[in-house]
């Protein structure tokens, strides 16, 4: 099951687990719609993977299955492609 974390790690954007603005690479690290389209370019900063949608979980399913709500944020931000 995907973590769903719950922020971008580049602002610190909220991104609830149904969020439609929230991207994620093979290892799950997860950043906004914002920060890929202005610096990241669909490319993860961490492990150079590529940057895909996340999938949204349902609000039904959140009940039982919750987003994390370990916060990840780069202390320095992300870097410019």
């Amino acid at each position: 099951m995907l973590e769903l974390r719950p922020n971008c790690e580049c602002c610190g954007s909220d991104l609830p687990g149904d969020s439609a603005d929230a991207l994620i690479c093979s290892f799950e690290c997860t950043f906004c719609r914002d920060c890929n389209e202005r610096q990241l370019k669909g490319q993860c900063p961490n492990c150079g993977g590529e940057l895909v949608k996340r999938p949204a979980r349902s609000a039904a399913k959140l009940v039982n299955n919750p987003a994390s709500t370990q916060r990840i944020v780069k202390e320095q931000g992300c870097p410019s492609h």
